[in-house]
């Protein structure tokens, strides 16, 4: 058989082989991978290579050293799921590099890690200010993850004693102007509903490149035409506006009658609209 083919047969079986390897490895980005993982990648690829030019003349020769060089690494990502031990021999310890606000000087040199790379570093984490960290660790591998001092952290709903809505996945309705009937039904809505949101805003669906809906019911809108503003949807605000306006109506009629059973039936409705309006703002103001 010609050289040629020799190589094109090899490198058909090779192809499909590689992907299969890819879809077995670990799952992780290059900026994630450790040294070791690097190393065997970097091994199976030039292997692949050798055996598809040919220049690894014994083919089953060649496969036992790739078979080597994927489950070897393939077992000891199980082991490193069984044994905290040999995680730590592969992967090494996380670091601490800023306890209690200060900074842990042995530590980065220890990894090696120079005053500017370490100041980079903390900057990538929205950290410019290191008065502000109470505490920094570098994981395994070689990421840092920070905590802020508690006066430093942003303020939360829980900090504030608010009750927030949960959130659900948004769902796409609209994709390059054809309405996604799959969206519509996780969302529980039908393409009624969108046509009357649509007519509302007086936008075509072949307008759209993206329609999605949110949790709250909210539909948002990108169209081709950039130039064109579709405007916000302000249904809950409207609603949550109404509600308040409805309160103050009835103190307002509770204050000015002298009847009192009406001021006593304006000042006990407006108690219920005050209940109701507390339960409805965790998912009116979000």
């Amino acid at each position: 058989m010609s050289t040629w083919l020799i190589i094109l047969f090899k490198s058909i079986i090779l192809f499909f082989i590689a992907i299969v390897i890819a879809k077995y490895m670990k799952r992780k980005t290059l900026s994630r991978s450790t040294p070791f993982d690097f190393i065997s990648y970097s091994v199976i690829a030039i292997i692949i290579s050798l055996m598809s030019l040919n220049l690894i003349s014994n083919f089953y020769l060649g496969f036992v050293a790739l078979a080597v060089w994927v489950f070897m690494p393939l077992i000891l990502d199980y082991s490193e799921m069984k044994s905290k031990t040999v995680y730590n021999i592969l992967h090494g310890k996380e670091r601490v590099l800023i306890k209690n606000g200060k900074i842990m000087e042995d530590n980065l040199s220890k990894e090696r890690i120079t005053g500017q790379e370490f100041l980079q570093q903390m900057r990538s984490k929205n950290a410019f200010n290191l008065a502000d960290v109470e505490f920094a660790l570098m994981e395994s591998n070689g990421d840092i993850n920070i905590s802020l001092k508690a006066d430093k952290n942003p303020i939360t709903s829980y900090d504030l004693g608010k009750k927030i809505g949960a959130k659900a996945e948004p769902q796409a309705v609209i994709l390059d102007g054809n309405i996604l009937n799959e969206g519509l039904t996780n969302a529980g809505l039908n393409q009624g509903w969108l046509t009357t949101q649509l007519e509302m805003q007086g936008v075509s669906v072949e307008n759209v490149f993206l329609g999605q809906v949110d949790s709250s019911g909210d539909l948002y809108l990108d169209l081709y035409d950039d130039m064109i503003q579709v405007p916000k949807a302000q249904v809950k605000e409207m609603l949550y506006a109404s509600i308040e306006k409805s309160i103050s109506d009835l103190i307002s009629f509770s204050l000015d009658t002298d009847n009192l059973e009406a001021k006593k039936m304006y000042s006990d409705n407006a108690k219920k609209l005050e209940k109701v309006i507390k339960k409805l703002e965790p998912y009116l103001l979000r």
